[in-house]
């Protein structure tokens, strides 16, 4: 009898840990720096590593926020209308700031030792969301528009190492969100927003190859890319979904609910955990092989905690905290670290 008590108690112990290891969040907050007076919306982040800088663009503050990685803010760079993206050149110690609304367009380049703004290139008008490609040194800066009858907007082709507008790519439709390229540089892949596709982007020949349509849901912001094992993420807003499509077919292969107003996403590819950032939480996904992915865990994190960037080197995934449409929101940085 003792033996047999003995033994459930252990095997309820066992069970009790074993449910809590599994409880265990996979993100944990380990600092919050608030940044009151600020409001409206953050966009995207860029790293300066070897430096240990994070700039964070801020929409409706018309400025770039400065950071080291600890969190600490340690400037404002001024200057601009509507920052978006933006890009750090280790080489040349500069930064690549995309900037634009509904009536202007441009991308600035800016001192990463005094932050004054050095150059800047007239684009056209919406400029907003953009992709570093490393094998050629281009960056391809979206400028497009939320008109629906536009039927095509512009890839603008910035030579980083120039600092000059080279040439344009069409794509389909009146907008497009998030982007990227594959390790040889040569095809991108891109959320065609204004006709609900993802595209594939012939970078050398300059033209979209092919289109997939997204089925049964609308306003596709963030994505990622799995090369190795062929499969492009997404996620979209309307209804919040997050897609896993076979680049060699262009088929569906799963998707799952996920995080609201999604607008980044990262592949952790030691942990195969792929983090989708929105409003009020970070939707965390566990990919056991190609085509099948779980739902890890929802993790809270605050209202718009929209924009984000993952910094493997660190085991560290920021999220910036907005405040649009919101009167008392508490804008503000969150640092997380990644969990076993």
């Amino acid at each position: 009898m003792r033996q047999s008590v003995g033994f459930s108690l252990l095997t309820v112990l066992f069970l009790a840990l074993a449910t809590s290891a599994q409880e265990k969040p996979p993100l944990k907050l380990i600092a919050t720096t608030p940044l009151p007076g600020f409001s409206g919306d953050f966009d995207h982040f860029a790293l300066d590593l070897k430096g240990k800088r994070l700039f964070l663009t801020a929409e409706d503050h018309k400025t770039v926020e400065v950071f080291d990685l600890e969190g600490k803010r340690i400037h404002s760079i001024t200057g601009f209308g509507q920052p978006h993206a933006a890009l750090f050149l280790p080489e040349s110690n500069k930064l690549i700031v995309t900037d634009g609304d509904d009536d202007f367009g441009r991308v600035e380049l800016v001192s990463g030792k005094n932050y004054k703004i050095l150059s800047s290139i007239k684009l056209p008008p919406g400029v907003d969301g953009a992709v570093f490609n490393p094998v050629n040194q281009y960056y391809y800066v979206e400028s497009g528009s939320d008109e629906p009858g536009a039927k095509t907007h512009a890839l603008n082709i910035i030579d980083t190492k120039t600092f000059k507008h080279i040439g344009d790519i069409m794509l389909p439709g009146s907008h497009s969100e998030a982007m990227a390229i594959d390790k040889a540089g040569k095809k991108m892949y891109v959320n065609l927003t204004g006709t609900n596709e993802v595209a594939v982007v012939d970078l050398e020949a300059r033209k979209v190859i092919a289109r997939w349509l997204i089925p049964g849901a609308q306003t596709a912001n963030a994505l990622a890319f799995d090369e190795p094992n062929h499969r492009v993420f997404i996620a979209t807003r309307k209804p919040p979904t997050f897609f896993v499509f076979d680049t060699d077919t262009g088929k569906v292969v799963t998707t799952l609910p996920c995080a609201a107003q999604n607008d980044d996403m990262w592949m952790d590819v030691p942990r195969k955990r792929i983090y989708v950032t929105g409003t009020e939480t970070t939707s965390v996904f566990e990919q056991k092989d190609a085509d099948h992915y779980t739902h890890l865990a929802d993790v809270p994190t605050g209202f718009r905690a929209r924009t984000s960037i993952l910094v493997p080197e660190l085991n560290r995934l920021y999220i910036a905290v907005s405040g649009k449409g919101k009167p008392d929101a508490k804008l503000a940085l969150q640092i997380y670290e990644i969990q076993p």
